[in-house]
């Protein structure tokens, strides 16, 4: 993972798919999906049918917790 790229994600907001990977998450999207219904992973906002996207506080905190 580049820790150096999680301080660049804006407190309160959210992120979409493509921005997480590879940028964030250093896995496929099937991986990412993967873990989140493993729970592994922080569940995402629904923001329409077609709309999903996950909170930066969340994706940062799982970083740190993944200790890199």
């Amino acid at each position: 993972m580049t820790p150096r790229l999680v301080p660049s994600l804006p407190a309160g907001a959210l992120v979409r798919q493509a921005q997480l990977i590879p940028a964030i998450v250093p896995f496929s999207a099937a991986t990412l999906w993967r873990k989140v219904r493993a729970g592994t992973f922080p569940r995402p906002v629904k923001l329409s049918s077609r709309v999903t996207a996950w909170r930066t506080d969340d994706v940062r905190a799982w970083v740190e917790a993944c200790g890199e």
